[in-house]
């Protein structure tokens, strides 16, 4: 049939009841429409068809023909679209996954009303869900993009020009010379900087590359990024292997990329000066140039890199101080950010290889079932499946392409073995946990007799708190591509976890590790769920079999129900108050799964502390999750402190800041948050506010938010004040979205986030049932830095922890309930 896509007649030979969606990525190349969900959820799949948006994944393909179909591909044929520009002036994408689709659905809002107002950009984009929270941008973005329709808003266009991964080089390749494993430089002046970090959303790319920038005096415009393969030399200083997590990226080459940097100077000021005949002492580079003070005599990193690579590398370096720093504290645009506005990024989902297959499996519904046994017969009768196999306790069926595959797949018949598998249910795990409080446990801290203290106190305030299971919920859902050979692996991943994924692969396959290559690609979020590598274990097990190039793709109802979930817990308190009103003991018992029993910061001055660990599993898998244990032990402790404050009848914020009087960090970011929020201010009638602080990940963050709540118990956050103290920043409105970021993501799970079970099978499957922030719910943030010459701390994890507690906390101060059960829309908390 004849198709109108991006103003060109194409024509598809496949099954007229063919997802469009499908048709635009496989048939005709175009990957910048994304599968997200499959069911009309999410929206990542919006096109415009005959000038409207749509779901491209429920418009049957025989639906749109004769109808004109515009792709990102083809609006991005106009760069200086005011979107296009407005997008990136804004620095709007993370992940990037959901862009391509939120840049339509902006174009078409405007197209219909160019002077939109924000209720009206909150209804367009509401259906287009962005998991990485660039919510407050995209409203600025649309706000400027009209002001530039109108008119009134003055810009240069923004250059959509895009970073370009190249093949590695060796010394004398055409691409460049190799100074060291992170630094190649080519002889017209490029600059390539591997990037042995993940990219998904937290700007690893540019801030990686800014710091080898810095000690090598070239300017952004002058740096390409590649991805770094597995290997030794790139592993993660704080983390012991290659991987990206704990907001490390940044923290763990604070000192190795800038030392990268620097060794290549010297060697270019070396070359420089050997070929003038001068001494070195008379030359430093700038902007990409060795210079000659004297003689004021130039000449470029490319005519010097040939070279320079032949001159001794030195055995230190000098850095450079903060005073000296030119890039490094600048908001500068992301490198990457072109690429994700225009469809361009690369995500693994995005491969293709010569003969490539696809494949999708069953797995059991119950964690820990297995195969019994299965009927493929209907299975294989589907046009376009090649072949099902069995593969660690699953079923997959391999296809020519996706739709094909799932087909298969709803045909099979399977009869689970669950004998050995998890049965329990949500209430089951949770009074399982409740009676594990009761158990002896180890105590983590134990500061002064608490036991002591809490029998001489005056009052005692006791209260449980409890947190759900939560998925990832990645706008990507889990795929590898695997194309295994006799003598190697090839494997394309999203992964957080480059070294976990190669020795996966190891394991599998009886390679040795220099034949297993690692490709990594753009990932659409990871949030932890990408530290695993289950997924690419299944496509090289599917892959070795069907001896072709294989894509496993999970579905989202797979990636919702076989999850590596943040773990369930509970925590009991009791605190002891004197006579005069003084806190004299605290006691905290968390039971749960070991990564819920991490990230516990209670720092506040109390003289009488125990700390109580109960590990507990209930045999649900659980894996990092954004923040970790502290998304969850933030809200118990800082909800707590605020019953604290109420019981001695003090001002939170006073309050806190009475118990942390020899604490800066913590001091610094309450006062700097209360101060900007209007703390001491009169809020609107029906609006009321709550304050939390919690450090993590080497960094302090405070939050307040301003919370309205209806008659009926309709609750909105309206405004969220964030202060963080992350230390040196590297690229300052790069760490500002990372703190937005955090704050939607922390909300999505305080308003709404819980994965229950019933016999062991998770209930949720899509966004229908496991749903997120949308625009429309999206507060207005303001995020503040303290100024701080301290080495970098994380930014991409520790705007999480403190949205949870300081809604909680606003809400009683609203109403006078205390909500100590997440979610806080759950409808067993009113």
């Amino acid at each position: 049939m004849l198709l109108n896509v991006n103003g060109e007649e194409r024509t598809f030979r496949g099954a007229a009841d063919t997802p469009l969606l499908w048709v635009l990525r496989d048939a005709l190349g175009l990957k910048g429409t994304k599968y997200g969900c499959g069911v009309g959820v999410c929206g990542s799949c919006i096109v415009l068809i005959d000038g409207e948006p749509r779901h491209a994944c429920t418009s049957r393909v025989d639906e749109v023909s004769g109808k004109s179909v515009v792709t990102i591909e083809g609006f991005a044929r106009k760069p200086e679209h005011p979107v296009i520009q407005a997008w990136i002036a804004e620095q709007v994408p993370q992940c990037g996954y959901c862009h391509p689709a939120q840049v339509l659905t902006a174009a078409w809002l405007l197209g219909r009303h160019p002077h939109p107002s924000d209720a009206e950009i909150d209804n367009a984009l509401s259906p287009v869900l962005c998991r990485c929270g660039s919510y407050p941008r995209i409203r600025r973005a649309v706000r400027r993009a009209a002001e530039m329709l109108a008119g009134k808003a003055r810009h240069s266009p923004c250059s959509t020009a895009a970073l370009c991964a190249l093949p590695a080089a060796g010394p004398g390749d055409a691409e460049g010379y190799v100074f060291n494993p992170w630094v190649r430089i080519a002889r017209d002046g490029t600059i390539t900087v591997v990037i042995d970090r993940s990219e998904m959303g937290q700007g690893a790319i540019t801030g990686l590359a800014m710091l080898a920038a810095e000690e090598l005096e070239a300017d952004l415009d002058r740096i390409r990024v590649e991805y770094a393969p597995a290997a030794d030399e790139y592993s993660n200083a704080l983390l012991g292997e290659q991987m990206t997590g704990g907001s490390t990226s940044i923290r763990s080459a604070w000192k190795t990329l800038r030392e990268a940097g620097a060794s290549a100077r010297v060697r270019l000021i070396a070359a420089a000066a050997k070929a003038w005949g001068v001494k070195r002492v008379e030359c430093h580079a700038e902007r990409g140039e060795v210079v000659h003070g004297t003689s004021g005599r130039r000449i470029g990193y490319g005519t010097l890199a040939a070279i320079a690579v032949t001159q001794p590398a030195p055995r230190r370096v000098l850095l450079k101080s903060p005073q000296e720093f030119r890039l490094i504290g600048r908001s500068l645009p992301r490198i990457e950010v072109p690429d994700l506005v225009l469809g361009r990024a690369i995500y693994a989902i995005d491969v293709t290889r010569p003969g490539l297959l696809h494949a999708v499996l069953a797995r059991s519904p119950s964690f820990g079932g297995r195969v019994a046994s299965y009927d493929a017969s209907e299975a294989l009768r589907v046009p376009g499946v090649r072949n099902v196999i069995e593969i660690g306790g699953a079923v997959a069926v391999i296809a020519d392409d996706v739709p094909a595959a799932l087909k298969g797949r709803d045909a099979l018949k399977i009869d689970w073995n669950i004998k050995d598998a998890c049965t329990l249910d949500s209430d089951a795990i949770r009074n399982r946990l409740i009676a594990a409080l009761e158990r002896r446990g180890s105590a983590a801290r134990d500061e002064g007799d608490a036991a002591r203290a809490l029998k001489q106190a005056s009052h005692v305030v006791e209260a449980l708190y409890e947190t759900p299971y939560l998925a990832h919920a990645t706008m990507e859902p889990m795929n590898c591509i695997a194309e295994v050979r006799d003598d190697g692996c090839d494997i394309w991943v999203g992964t957080q976890a480059q070294e976990g994924a190669q020795r996966r692969t190891m394991d599998l396959t009886g390679l040795p590790r220099e034949r297993v290559r690692v490709h990594t690609t753009y990932l659409g979020g990871g949030f932890g769920r990408r530290l695993e590598s289950d997924f690419v274990a299944e496509a090289v097990q599917v892959a070795r079999i069907a001896r072709r190039p294989v894509q496993v793709l999970w579905t989202r109802a797979d990636d919702m129900r076989h999850d590596f979930y943040r773990p369930a817990s509970v925590t009991a308190f009791r605190a002891g108050i004197d006579a005069r009103g003084a806190v004299i003991a605290w006691l905290q018992r968390v039971a749960g799964p070991g990564l819920a029993l991490d990230g516990i910061d209670m720092p506040y001055a109390i003289a009488n502390v125990r700390e109580v660990h109960i590990n507990d599993d209930p045999g649900v898998p659980t894996g990092a999750w954004r923040s970790v244990g502290a998304s969850q032990n933030a809200y118990t402790i800082e909800c707590f402190v605020d019953e604290l404050a109420a019981a001695t009848e003090k001002d939170p914020l006073a309050f806190r800041l009475a118990l942390l009087k020899r604490a800066p960090h913590y001091r610094a970011v309450l006062e700097l948050a209360a101060d900007r929020a209007g703390w001491d201010r009169t809020l609107p009638e029906g609006r009321s506010r709550g304050i939390a602080v919690y450090r993590c990940f080497g960094s302090w963050v405070a939050q307040v938010a301003e919370v309205s709540v209806a008659e009926k118990g309709a609750l909105r956050v309206e405004r969220v004040v964030c202060a963080a103290d992350c230390g040196t920043l590297i690229n300052p409105d790069a760490a500002a979205a990372q703190m937005e970021g955090g704050i939607i993501f922390g909300l999505s799970a305080a308003l709404h986030g819980r994965i229950t079970l019933h016999h062991g099978a998770v209930m949720q499957s899509s966004f229908e049932d496991y749903p997120l922030v949308t625009m429309r719910d999206a507060p207005e943030i303001e995020v503040h830095f303290v100024n701080s010459r301290h080495a970098p701390g994380g930014v991409g994890e520790p705007g999480v922890p403190p949205i949870a507690p300081a809604v909680a906390n606003a809400v009683f101060a609203a109403t006078g309930r205390r909500i100590r059960r997440l979610p806080l829309f759950a409808p067993a908390e009113s």
